[in-house]
């Protein structure tokens, strides 16, 4: 009797340590939506992934990555590492995206060390695209669905979730900006399009950004065809959601977050 419980003690040890890494926290695709996703041609695929507004996996209480200086990434450094499922272009790709935090700010977003102990795992499986907020503490995960999700804005877009960015549709001011036609939003999709308050998050004093590489389209979560976001400036109408890479603003606001 004891030989059995220690092999079935042992067993059980093995399966554990041989486990993929746990989901913590984030939220099951229902059959409906892992159909969408999977055959999607939809520009912003990480608009339809089954997380908060979309993408954020946000830690038990968690509303904020921008002020709470714990969720910073340490030295100013993102460490990653690539599972193998992407291909040899694909994997290219990423690390080229990302080599545009470095250039542009004094945040670095490279490849992981054997000593980093805080990194974010990018895994591609067929859940959308998607990440946590901030830095979590040891190996977080980021999704990139290799079908759909491996394209510049999408890969910056994730990261600047992992720095610590929440969507630009979220802000504190935004209704001085763009109108919510909340008619037009599917049933039950509404909480897509809550915004926090000056207590949870900032900008850093930097204007509202139609132009932000974390912003919805004007269509996100329509349940007719007609925008369910409208940009005061209408000439953003068929410009936001639709930029290829971070703005100045989102430049200025991460050196702002990091560099000062």
């Amino acid at each position: 009797m004891i030989h059995i419980t220690l092999l079935l003690v042992i067993t059980l040890a093995v399966a554990v340590l041989a486990a993929p890494p746990t989901l913590r926290y984030y939220t099951p695709l229902t059959e409906e939506q892992a159909a969408k996703l999977a055959s999607s041609r939809e520009r912003n695929l990480w608009q339809w992934s089954g997380q908060t507004q979309g993408d954020m996996i946000l830690t038990p209480g968690q509303r904020n990555g921008l002020i709470f200086e714990n969720y910073r990434w340490i030295n100013n450094e993102v460490p990653y590492e690539l599972d193998p499922i992407f291909s040899e272009a694909q994997a290219n790709q990423i690390h080229e995206a990302v080599r545009a935090f470095a250039a542009s700010s004094c945040v670095t977003v490279r490849p992981r060390r054997p000593d980093d102990v805080d990194y974010v795992y990018v895994t591609g499986e067929n859940t959308g695209c998607w990440s946590y907020v901030g830095r979590i503490g040891g190996m977080q995960l980021l999704n990139l669905q290799t079908n759909g999700c491996v394209w510049d804005h999408i890969i910056v877009h994730e990261f600047l979730h992992a720095i610590g960015f929440y969507h630009e549709q979220s802000s504190t001011e935004r209704d001085d900006y763009v109108i919510i036609q909340w008619e037009n939003i599917i049933s039950g999709m509404e909480y897509n399009f809550d915004k926090y308050g000056p207590e949870l998050i900032t900008n850093f004093g930097q204007p509202y950004d139609y132009l932000s590489v974390m912003h919805y389209d004007a269509y996100s979560f329509s349940s007719n065809g007609l925008p369910t976001i409208l940009p005061l400036d209408q000439s953003y109408l068929s410009v936001i959601g639709n930029v290829e890479g971070m703005s100045e603003i989102d430049i200025n606001k991460l050196n702002l977050m990091y560099c000062q």
